[in-house]
């Protein structure tokens, strides 16, 4: 039976342990079903997207409790670096978190200003809510600033450039390549695996790599996922959701169409 008076290890941080590059998948059709299911495929990860998908703190929570007896961890993704929705989705159990578009140095501190209790932040301090298992983890506010994880994504060419003083700051764990904004910076919207967008992640690889951080990225293709997986990332989004989902359906209906078709013309 699990220690229900003590916090526990930060699942994502446990898993990076393993000493090899860590796949995830993207969940963007905020069906919890499908996240849960997913947890069973084989991934390491699983992010929940609270950016590009509409997942509220109640999806969230949700999507968290489905993967909790899979072998996948969760990561979430907010909307944006703000303090109160921090607080929000640090109280509701969500303890590995990605900020997307963190632009500098003084960005990550401010999000590790509101996700860290005093004296090394200023996050607000509850009694009982879910991370605490409501009151029972008699340790969690002494703990909780050791269980976060707080994954900053570089988005731009000018967060490129700051990248190792990002990855510097106390209290960031890990730093996240997204090339589809990236690649916008760059001038080249749409084209995430442009060579020049990968050329410039791996840079940034190469930069951060000193600091001792984690890097993570995000790859838009499987060819591109397997060059990343054996560069060095520590973690890879090789998938999403959606387009396992869509781009086997259209497959299907593209073969099977074209099957009714001859058929139908065969009676006529």
């Amino acid at each position: 039976m699990p220690d229900i008076h003590s916090t526990p290890k930060n699942p994502f941080r446990a898993a990076l342990g393993q000493g090899r590059p860590l796949i995830g998948i993207w969940s963007m059709l905020n069906s919890v079903n499908a996240t849960e299911g997913l947890g069973w495929s084989g991934y390491d990860w699983i992010l929940i997207d609270g950016e590009h998908s509409p997942v509220s703190l109640h999806d969230a929570m949700d999507h968290s409790r489905a993967l909790a007896a899979t072998p996948a961890v969760p990561i979430l993704r907010l909307v944006w670096n703000d303090p109160a929705l921090l607080k929000q989705h640090l109280d509701a159990g969500l303890s590995t978190i990605m900020l997307p578009y963190v632009q500098s140095a003084d960005e990550a501190r401010a999000a590790v200003d509101a996700m860290m209790y005093p004296p090394k932040g200023q996050r607000g301090v509850a009694a009982m809510h879910r991370a605490s298992r409501y009151g029972r983890f008699k340790d969690y506010v002494a703990r909780a600033n050791d269980e976060i994880f707080l994954i900053v994504q570089i988005e731009t060419m000018a967060a490129l450039e700051a990248c190792e003083e990002i990855a510097r700051v106390d209290g960031v764990s890990a730093v996240f390549f997204g090339p589809g904004d990236l690649a916008a910076s760059m001038g080249k919207p749409g084209e995430a695996a442009h060579p020049e967008v990968t050329a410039a992640i791996e840079r940034g690889l190469k930069r951060c790599r000193p600091t001792g951080k984690a890097v993570g990225v995000l790859a838009p293709n499987d060819e591109i996922s397997e060059r990343h997986i054996r560069s060095g990332f520590d973690f890879v989004s090789v998938a999403n959701d959606c387009a396992i989902l869509f781009r086997n359906a259209d497959a299907g209906a593209v073969r099977f169409r074209a099957v009714a078709e001859a058929a139908g013309t065969g009676k006529a």
